[in-house]
């Protein structure tokens, strides 16, 4: 694995977590509970993350 590779990974996992976070925030602030906001942020890092995955492996 390169070292540009490498930084393209570091920064999806970057996107992916600030994703999560801002889906976490917004889901407590409208209302749900801290754990199923969690939850919520978990599972929009995990798709955002995923998603970027196979993106790269379609392209490549």
């Amino acid at each position: 694995m390169s070292f540009l590779e490498l930084l393209g990974l570091l920064l999806a996992l970057s996107v992916a977590v600030h994703i999560g976070c801002a889906g976490a925030f917004i889901a407590w602030r409208g209302g749900a509970r801290p754990n199923q906001a969690l939850l919520v942020g978990a599972s929009a890092t995990g798709t955002a993350f995923a998603l970027y995955l196979t993106a790269v492996g379609a392209y490549q």
